[in-house]
């Protein structure tokens, strides 16, 4: 198995892209540490995991604070003794337009789809360079890549992430960590509920797939960029849209 002896710690695991990711890594032999901040959910999906055969501790977690994560980080490193995998995969909207959004709106989405991200890899950080080796990977979106409207907060996290992503590439690539991050398309999770279903038809469309992303495909996309069957990538920011920039 690919993640065999390998520990994993995924945010934003309660569903969605991370639950499926989650479900992936521990399929693949991960000792899999899933965080959000959902708790019942967050450990309904451990239980499952581990009722599937997996390995799986739920961490109940909001990435914008670095406090608390600072104390699962190193209660996950006391309890295994290190961590191989980070998949920075927690991530809101709060979509407005421009004219519209509030200081509020567009704060919550940058502590948490930007902070969040700088506070859970700099806390990670230090256990892999001790280790010599790691692997990270960080969500970003198209949105991050062409923009959107609507979302202005959401798109400057995302621009944020992939800059993250070539930085801390170059840092931290000499010492045996890549790091690289997805930029997925219309995904069918949650995140779209709300969305008419005529606007979704036209997502359907932008994809020469003609339809919506799943979370398993993402999640394969992620344990293949963790994986080492991806050792010599490092700095990239792979587009997983079906080929809506085409």
């Amino acid at each position: 198995m690919r993640f065999a002896d390998k520990v994993a710690l995924v945010t934003g695991a309660a569903n969605g892209i991370g639950l499926a990711t989650a479900h992936k890594f521990a399929a693949e032999g991960a000792q899999v540490i899933l965080c959000d901040l959902l708790q019942d959910p967050l450990e309904a999906a451990a239980a499952a995991i581990r009722a599937e055969g997996g390995r799986a501790v739920a961490h109940t977690l909001d990435v914008a604070d670095r406090g608390r994560v600072d104390a699962v980080v190193g209660a996950v490193v006391a309890s295994h003794g290190r961590i191989d995998i980070l998949i920075n995969n927690a991530g809101i909207t709060r979509d407005a337009r421009l004219v519209n959004m509030t200081e509020a709106q567009f704060d919550d989405v940058m502590d948490v789809n930007l902070k969040g991200v700088f506070h859970c890899t700099q806390a990670v950080v230090p256990t892999m360079l001790a280790q010599g080796r790691g692997a990270i990977v960080n969500a970003s979106s198209v949105v991050g890549l062409y923009g959107n409207f609507g979302q202005t907060n959401y798109a400057a996290s995302k621009f944020g992430v992939i800059g993250f992503t070539k930085t801390w590439a170059r840092e931290l690539g000499p010492k045996g960590i890549r790091v690289n991050a997805v930029c997925p398309g219309f995904i069918a999770t949650s995140i779209l509920d709300t969305i008419p279903q005529d606007v979704l038809e036209k997502m359907r469309e932008r994809s020469w797939l003609h339809r919506l992303g799943t979370p398993q495909e993402m999640a394969n996309v992620y344990a293949f960029l963790a994986s080492d069957e991806a050792s010599y990538i490092n700095g990239v920011a792979l587009e997983a849209s079906g080929g809506i920039s085409l």
